[in-house]
């Protein structure tokens, strides 16, 4: 559903952006092979070619897990302390039949819960019981116009079934109290130039914008000249947004990639289980390292050298993010990293901070 997983954000209200920002005492009482949240896909089942997914989702997979499975691994997540569950599809949740039960499970166990769809199935009805539910919601938005929302959804009428559902949200109550609802938008070439208004349209409406790059894999490798904005753009941009936050809603943050107004600090606390039980260490960095249904979910954490290297990546990280002068707070996207030059722990090749930019310069 998206250009990256990441797909790995939940929301705080109490934050300008959202995302995994969890507290440092939960973060530093972390035992080896924890976990703070969990992201679950459900199916590659999706409505849309978005012609930048991630995962180049469409029909279901043969082998995708059953409820039976899926309960089983939000179980072994909670023994580890996940508190939140954002369920991604892979494709389109809402075309699993296993969505509603798993939800009511996770209801059942008192978790957080976070559903990112492109919206196209949601109905009044869905809504509501998403909103009785207390689910945070996350709708694809990629531009205001009808034309280039299509485009990028690969299906036109697209931008129609979308804001028929994000309407729905509003009419169930998102945003609301204890309903938290946000737009999901990939930064490419075609809706570059709108982002400002829409941001402002987001922020005006109470929806919080979660602005994303894109990871060049997937769809997105065959589509990168269509899609992609050069690193400079991309900063500038980013610089923007964080100018107008700061000057009309007294929001304040640092410019820096893969999401305006948010720091990714996932891999030292979660973890993706994708629609047939692989374990990554997010939708980015999407090498397995195990698999639910040949070993414990805790047992496979606490065994891998890769999930061991980015738990502890800030003393581990190479070239120019080592040196940053944000280092203490963001360790640039390491699923760009991975895609781009085959190392997790490589410097971010897309970040132009000047800081950042400079001990690329001069370091390793």
């Amino acid at each position: 559903m998206s250009g990256r997983y990441v797909k790995s954000s939940c929301m705080d209200s109490g934050q300008p952006g959202w995302g995994d920002m969890l507290d440092d005492m939960a973060k530093k009482s972390l035992a080896p092979g924890g976990l703070l949240t969990m992201e679950l896909e459900l199916s590659h089942s999706c409505d849309l070619r978005c012609i930048y997914c991630y995962a180049e989702s469409g029909r279901a997979l043969d082998n995708e897990l059953g409820l039976d499975e899926l309960c089983r691994v939000v179980d072994q997540a909670r023994a580890l302390g996940a508190r939140k569950i954002i369920v991604l599809g892979g494709g389109e949740p809402l075309n699993s039949p296993h969505l509603l039960p798993l939800l009511d499970h996770l209801h059942g166990l008192g978790v957080e819960m976070e559903l990112f769809t492109n919206g196209i199935r949601l109905d009044r009805a869905m809504a509501e019981l998403l909103a009785e539910l207390g689910v945070s919601v996350v709708v694809k938005m990629n531009s205001l116009r009808e034309e280039v929302q299509d485009l990028l959804a690969g299906k036109e009428g697209a931008f129609r079934a979308i804001r028929a559902g994000f309407n729905h949200l509003l009419a169930a109550g998102y945003p609301g109290p204890g309903l938290k609802l946000g737009a999901q938008t990939v930064i490419c070439r075609q809706n570059l130039a709108e982002l400002p208004a829409m941001w402002r349209w987001l922020r005006s409406q109470g929806i919080i914008p979660y602005f994303e790059s894109i990871t060049l894999q997937g769809r997105a490798r065959a589509h990168a000249e269509l899609l992609l904005v050069e690193p400079e753009e991309l900063h500038a941009v980013l610089e923007g947004l964080a100018e107008l936050d700061a000057r009309e809603y007294g929001i304040v943050w640092k410019a820096h990639p893969p999401v305006a107004a948010f720091n990714c600090d996932r891999h030292e606390y979660s973890c993706t289980v994708t629609a047939t039980g692989g374990v990554l260490p997010c939708p980015g960095v999407d090498i397995e390292v195990g698999n639910i249904r040949q070993n414990p979910l805790g047992d496979i954490l606490a065994s891998s050298p890769v999930i061991r290297d980015l738990r502890n990546v800030r003393t581990r990280i190479k070239g120019a993010c080592r040196d940053c002068d944000l280092a203490a707070e963001c360790y640039g996207c390491r699923g760009m990293a991975y895609q781009a030059t085959g190392d997790y722990l490589a410097a971010d090749p897309i970040c132009r901070r000047p800081a950042h930019a400079a001990a690329g310069r001069n370091g390793d």
